[in-house]
């Protein structure tokens, strides 16, 4: 088999590996932050595709870019792991099954709300992605504060009290968030230069 056929071989493969994994992660979480822990799992811990600080960068950027969690991360992801095609791929397989069940509640819309086991099923749902949440929390909290100092603890009490207290739209405190980080950089860059 020459070089061309394997390569091509491993694109599909990854692909499909792609396509089957989102598909999965998506028919099993029921929501986007839901979505980016089962896929930190399954890319950082079992696949070993990405490392932990890839993965939180990656968190970083769909979490300031607009659209659906699933779909963002899921483009993220799948451009990373095999370019637009694997972007594509990823994307297709978190999208189809809420299309589906979508598809499904709408044909028997009647009897799924009038019955009271959906409803006990759905609370029993909203705790298990409770969990979930709390799991992303303390893993990105682990990788933001890896660094010394009481810098980050200072622009997350400060995020967490805009969110928490405004009216305001998030994309301004990403963007100040942004500016901070690269104001930190380039002060921290300047005083190793002046040590050196």
């Amino acid at each position: 088999m020459d070089g061309k056929t394997q390569n091509k071989d491993g694109l599909l493969g990854r692909l499909l590996a792609l396509f089957l994994a989102t598909f999965t992660i998506s028919a099993t979480a029921n929501s986007g932050y839901a979505i980016i822990a089962v896929m930190k799992d399954d890319f950082v811990n079992k696949r070993k595709w990405f490392t932990e600080d890839e993965m939180a960068d990656y968190i970083a950027i769909v979490q300031s870019a607009p659209g659906p969690m699933a779909v963002t991360s899921s483009m993220v992801v799948g451009y990373q792991s095999a370019g637009l095609l694997g972007s594509l791929a990823a994307v297709t397989g978190v999208i189809l099954p809420p299309f589906l069940v979508m598809v499904l509640v709408t044909v028997f819309y009647q009897a799924i709300v009038s019955n009271p086991y959906v409803t006990i099923f759905m609370r029993g749902m909203q705790i298990g992605v409770v969990a979930l949440l709390l799991d992303i929390c303390i893993g990105l909290f682990r990788n933001a504060t890896k660094e010394p100092g009481v810098y980050p603890f200072v622009v997350m009490v400060l995020a967490f009290l805009y969110v928490r207290f405004t009216g305001c739209s998030i994309m301004w405190l990403a963007l100040v968030c942004g500016v901070a980080g690269a104001a930190k950089a380039l002060l921290v860059g300047r005083e190793v230069e002046s040590h050196e």
